[in-house]
C-alpha cells in the first residue's frame, strides 16, 4: 500500500493550492478517503474525509467554506483544493485511506494508511 502526497509549496495568504494523493495497492471503492494535517508542536488534526461515493464529505470547522475534498477514483487518487489560505493552515498535510463506514472519523488511530505528507507553508 502506498500514498503519494504531493503539491505543497510555499505560498501568500490568500492564495489557493491544491494537493493530491495518488493511491496504489487499495482497492479504493471501498475506502473512504481523507487529509489531516500537523504542524509543528501540534497533534495531528483531522481536516477533511470523502466517502467512497464522494457523496458524503465532511471538513474541520476551521477549513469549512475554504477546503475541498474530492477524489477520482478512475485516476487512484484524491485532492484537496485549499482557497484563502492563511498562516494557521501551514502544517505538514497527510492524505489517509480507511474502510468506509457511516460518519466521519476524526481521529488519527482510526486511519490505517498514510501518506508521507506534504509541507504547506504560508507567508503573511
Amino acid at each position: 500500500v502506498q500514498l503519494q502526497a504531493s503539491g505543497g509549496e510555499l505560498v501568500q495568504a490568500g492564495d489557493s493550492l491544491r494537493l493530491s494523493c495518488v493511491i496504489s495497492g487499495l482497492s479504493l471503492s471501498t475506502k473512504a478517503l481523507g487529509w489531516f494535517r500537523q504542524a509543528p508542536g501540534k497533534e495531528r488534526e483531522f481536516v477533511a474525509q470523502i466517502r467512497r461515493s464522494g457523496g458524503n464529505r465532511y471538513y474541520a470547522d476551521s477549513v469549512k467554506e475554504r477546503f475541498t475534498i474530492s477524489r477520482d477514483n478512475a485516476k487512484s487518487t484524491v485532492y484537496l483544493q485549499m482557497n484563502s489560505l492563511k498562516p494557521e493552515d501551514m502544517a505538514v498535510y497527510y492524505c489517509t485511506a480507511k474502510l468506509d463506514q457511516w460518519g466521519r472519523q476524526s481521529q488519527p488511530s482510526e486511519w490505517p494508511h498514510w501518506g508521507q505528507g506534504t509541507q504547506v507553508t504560508v507567508s503573511s
